[in-house]
């Protein structure tokens, strides 16, 4: 099928206008018209009926118009996956201040002639990100599919680096004056982490460290951001949670918040990378040798289920 065809029907289905498609795609409105009358023939169907104001959908035409822009959007992809230069490299991070973000902005600093588009889907479930990778919407995303029969056969998942935990907590909770603390130290206190998403994999993560270590996850209430959290705990003697040891946290100084390593073991989560097997853009490559020179955790380090083995395998 003559996929300049295919893109001077959708051109004209979304202008209604052949002229008008014609000068949007640099050619003549004659070249549209025989495009779009041997697709026509092709497909054994007529796409569009003439009008007074141009052409308008046949019912054939609107049934093949939605594939006809994912075979279009098809052929963008695989034209910029291969063009240096052609367009920036989209990655998903889970947050802004999020380990992976911080990561990502260490490897654009060492490299800030890259031409880098940091997002944050707005999905919890990780397949979901899956299938936008799988799309085209985004290069990569830092999100894990931790059932494996769940990943999108042409998309992989690549270990990228693990976040060590830490627990924050505010001047009068007992463990504050900690400089380090072992998972059996966390039994019996709080660790409230509000808002974990049904089917996420942090879901998954806070369920296997619970049961694991015996350890009092609270999962209760909406998260109204990282401020009221921060002072939450400023003011609580008795509230900690979790955070990566990468990520970034701004509090006031009077909250006197204290972070403090989880060791013997070190308690990791393991953070992936998605992308497409075929076609993948170009500048991914230098992200994924990045991640993999990042210091490795110690050989005590607990994961869940889903995140043992070694980094950046594939």
């Amino acid at each position: 099928m003559d996929t300049e065809a295919v893109r001077s029907f959708v051109r004209a289905a979304e202008l209604g206008q052949l002229q008008q498609a014609a000068d949007e795609l640099g050619v003549t409105q004659q070249a549209v018209s025989k495009r779009i009358a041997a697709l026509e023939r092709e497909l054994d169907v007529r796409l569009f009926t003439r009008t007074a104001r141009g052409v308008e959908l046949t019912l054939d035409g609107q049934a093949f118009l939605p594939h006809a822009r994912d075979v279009v959007a098809g052929v963008d992809r695989a034209v910029a996956a291969i063009r240096p230069g052609s367009r920036a490299l989209r990655i998903d991070v889970l947050g802004l201040r999020s380990a992976q973000a911080v990561v990502l902005h260490d490897y654009w600093r060492s490299h800030p002639e890259i031409n880098l588009d940091v997002v944050t889907l707005r999905v919890n479930d990780p397949r979901e990100a899956a299938a936008a990778v799988q799309a085209g919407d985004i290069d990569a995303s830092f999100r894990s599919v931790t059932d494996p029969a769940a990943l999108p056969r042409d998309v992989r998942m690549i270990r990228a680096f693990d976040s060590p935990s830490e627990l924050l907590v505010g001047p009068r909770h007992p463990l504050a004056s900690a400089r380090s603390l072992t998972p059996q130290r966390l039994r019996g206190h709080r660790i409230w982490v509000p808002g974990i998403a049904p089917r996420s994999e942090w879901a998954d993560f806070y369920d296997q460290l619970a049961t694991h270590f015996d350890l009092r996850i609270d999962a209760a209430g909406p998260h109204f951001g990282d401020e009221v959290l921060l002072d939450i705990l400023a003011d609580s003697a008795d509230v900690a949670t979790l955070v990566g040891s990468r990520d970034r946290y701004l509090w006031p100084a009077n909250h006197d918040l204290r972070r403090i390593p989880i060791v013997n073991p070190t308690l990791a989560y393991p953070l992936s990378l998605l992308v497409r097997r075929a076609n993948p853009h170009p500048g991914l490559r230098a992200v994924i040798d990045h991640v993999a020179s990042l210091a490795p955790l110690p050989p005590t380090t607990w994961r869940p289920s889903w995140g043992i083995g070694r980094p950046h395998g594939t």
